[in-house]
Order: C-alpha cells, then sequence, then structure tokens
C-alpha cells in the first residue's frame, strides 16, 4: 500500500459522516409487527433500563464491570497506522474506540445485547464505528436487518431505519454502505436476542429498590406507627364519610406509617382512637435488603470488592488484588474478546489489513508493590525465581535508567 493511500484513508474518517438517522431505508418495511419482539409487549429494555436506574447496587456493578471491560484503552502494533488513527478516532462525532467499547460494554452488560454500526464506502477509503443505544433496536421478521425507532412505546413507521446485520452492507442515500453488529449473549430458547446473565436477580433489584424507598418514606413520615383510626362522626350520606376520610388520609396517613382510616355512626360520648400496629421489622428489612445484594453480585458473576460494596469491613488490597484476578481470566478477558472479535474482523474486512494486534490495555485497581521496586525484589515477592545479577535484568534496568533521565 503506497503512503499517499494510507494517508487518504486515516484522514477520511475526518469527514461529517453521521449514523444513520435519516429517512426510512428502502428494503424492509420498518412496521412494529415486522420486528421480533424483546420481550413479551416488546418494552423489555425499557424495562430493565428502569430497574438499573433505581437499585443503587446494582447500577454500581453495571458501571464497574462496564469500567473494567473497556479497560484503560487500546493499542495495536507499531506499524498500523490505520489502527492506531481509528482507536483515537472511531468517528465523527469524536469518540475514541474506548468509548464506543465502553458503551457496548455496558449495553451488553444491561440488556444481553448490544449493536455497533459500521460505516465505509465503496472504495473502504474510510472507516467509522458508531454505538447505537440496544433500546432503540429490533431485530426484523427477516433476521438480516436491525430496526432502529427512537420510542418504541408509539412506534411510526415513517420514523424508523433500518441496517443489515453484519457482513451485509447496503447503500445509503449518501452514497456510504453501511452495516450493524449484533452482540447477544447466548441463552437458551431464546434466538433473536441476547439474555442478560442476571436475569436470575431482576427481583433481588427491584427488592433492593424497595427497602430504599421503604426507608425514604420512613423518614418523610417521621418514622410514624401504621395503625387503624377509629373517627367517631355524623354524617348525611356516603359522599360525606367518603370526603371526611380523604381529608383525613390527606393530612395524616403515610407509606410506610400506613393508618387506615374507619369513620363510624357516633355513639354516647367521642369513642375516636388510634390503634397502633406494632412491628419489629427494622432487623428483617436491613437482611432482606443485604440478602438482595448478595443475590446481584452472585447473578452479575462479579465480586463486592470490585464494586465498593464490601469497604465497611476494611479496605485490603490483597483481596481486591485476588479477586480482581479472578475477575479478569473469568469475566473481563472473555468479554473483551467477545467485543474486540468482530470488530477486528470489520477492520480487516474494510481495511484488508490483520488487526490481530488490537487489544485492550488493563491494569488492577491497585497495586500491592511500590513502583521503586528493583525486578528480583518484585520476582521474590511473587515466590518466583530470581538472580538479582542476571545480565538481563541489569540491561533493563540501564535501560529503565536512560529513559528516566531523557
Amino acid at each position: 500500500m503506497s503512503e499517499h493511500r494510507i494517508a487518504t484513508r486515516i484522514a477520511a474518517p475526518e469527514n461529517r459522516v453521521e449514523p444513520l438517522l435519516g429517512s426510512t431505508v428502502a428494503g424492509v418495511s420498518a412496521t412494529s409487527d415486522r420486528v421480533w419482539h424483546w420481550g413479551d409487549d416488546n418494552m423489555l429494555p425499557y424495562a430493565l433500563s428502569l430497574i438499573s436506574r433505581r437499585s443503587v447496587a446494582h447500577r454500581r456493578i453495571l458501571n464497574d464491570k462496564a469500567d473494567y471491560i473497556a479497560g484503560k484503552g487500546l493499542v495495536c502494533g507499531d506499524n498500523q497506522p490505520l489502527v492506531s488513527h481509528l482507536i483515537s478516532s472511531a468517528n465523527a462525532s469524536g469518540d475514541t474506540l474506548r468509548d464506543i467499547v465502553h458503551r457496548l460494554a455496558f449495553d451488553e452488560a444491561l440488556f444481553g445485547n448490544a449493536f455497533l454500526e459500521v460505516v465505509t464506502d465503496k472504495e473502504h477509503s474510510f472507516l467509522a464505528l458508531y454505538h447505537h443505544d440496544a433500546s432503540k433496536c429490533r431485530v426484523a421478521r427477516d433476521s438480516e436487518h436491525i430496526v432502529l425507532h427512537h420510542n418504541w412505546s408509539a412506534f411510526n413507521s415513517s420514523d424508523a431505519q433500518s441496517l443489515p446485520l453484519f457482513p451485509l452492507f447496503e447503500e445509503q442515500a449518501d452514497g456510504t454502505l453501511r452495516s450493524i453488529l449484533h452482540y447477544k449473549d447466548y441463552e437458551p430458547m431464546f434466538q433473536h436476542y441476547g439474555v442478560a446473565g442476571y436475569l436470575a436477580a431482576v427481583d433481588a433489584a427491584a427488592i433492593a429498590y424497595k427497602t430504599d424507598k421503604w426507608n425514604i418514606s420512613r423518614l418523610d413520615n417521621a418514622f410514624q406507627l401504621s395503625g387503624v383510626m377509629m373517627l367517631d362522626s355524623v354524617v348525611d350520606s356516603e359522599a360525606e364519610a367518603d370526603r371526611i376520610v380523604r381529608m383525613a388520609e390527606e393530612k395524616f396517613a403515610g407509606n410506610p406509617g400506613q393508618v387506615l382510616f374507619v369513620l363510624r355512626d357516633k355513639a354516647e360520648g367521642d369513642n375516636s382512637r388510634f390503634i397502633p400496629i406494632n412491628t419489629a421489622t427494622d432487623g428483617d428489612w436491613h437482611t432482606l435488603h443485604t440478602q438482595a445484594e448478595n443475590d446481584l453480585i452472585i447473578a452479575h458473576s462479579w465480586f463486592r470488592s470490585l464494586s465498593g460494596l464490601d469497604y465497611s469491613s476494611g479496605f485490603s488490597s490483597e483481596r481486591i488484588l485476588h479477586e480482581y484476578e479472578v475477575a479478569l481470566n473469568t469475566v473481563i478477558l472473555p468479554e473483551q474478546e467477545q467485543l474486540l472479535s468482530p470488530i477486528r474482523k470489520v477492520i480487516e474486512l474494510v481495511f484488508g489489513i490483520d488487526a490481530s494486534s488490537l487489544e485492550i490495555v488493563n491494569r488492577p485497581p491497585t497495586c500491592s508493590k511500590p513502583q521503586y521496586m528493583r525486578i528480583w525484589e518484585a520476582r521474590k515477592a511473587d515466590g518466583l525465581e530470581y538472580d538479582e545479577s542476571d545480565p538481563e535484568q541489569q540491561l533493563f534496568l540501564a535501560t529503565l535508567g536512560k529513559t528516566s533521565n531523557t
């Protein structure tokens, strides 16, 4: 490949190539009955999104998993300027490739599905990658397209677009060729959409949210007791009785601290009284909340120390490093490979180059060794063989010294 050709292909993404947001693309009739429903009512992503915004522990785990999977950035081989440029500028919106990977990782953790738009042209002179909000995407009935719409609760076919599933490309009105990648987590009995791994703990996420809401309600109601309020009154009609009860509820009722108002005909004297219902449930609610958090962590295949849920027992860098190593080999690296493998294929298809060197940089959240340790001291600390007079180590130290003095 000539130097001029390389320069042209690097500069091309600077053109304003936007994600597909225009008119409906010909080829697929984008009506709501022409897509495979995501959930019974086609609104499962909306429900999962709502839960993630309400449950504190659930949201923290989702955020941390996406952060760890996206790593500290991406790198490639020294002699791959095209890939290097894509890493720093993945599209015309200014997103880096790490930004794209982070959003894909979050969507896949939340929905079990993620979508990536691929943009190029007939000459393959450039490549741009755009993340699409998974809640706006549905699989078309032909299983070869993805239909995009901004609001599936108020579907309008005139506002819908479709993109062919990779490796198929279709030419658009602006002359670009576009395709879309669909990432999905495998689940038996589910063919068109993936299923999030934590799905078994959706009820646990709801419990964690409701216990928090219950505590807020207790504060709002000044920890008032629940009970029955017996009111003596003379009323002329059922409507008048309902009005009195509603007025009393608006002034005194709360949740928790719920009060049941009972209006009865006034007898001799005033027998109005409040009958409290005493329940000692504080311990039960705390236990329920803790159990819900534990279930969420297990269902996410995650670890307490990596989500800040265990700092009350003390900060242990050794435990964090140990759990990070386990998470790295069981969750992080497999998820990274699942996300990067199709992107490498896209790069190879568009640019015709080997993109196997594209990798995510992983670093532990904390370090147990000081950075100034000698190589053999670090190896000794890890229980490995070491030789402080080894020529290779001495040469490496000399190189480090020259670098630091530069």
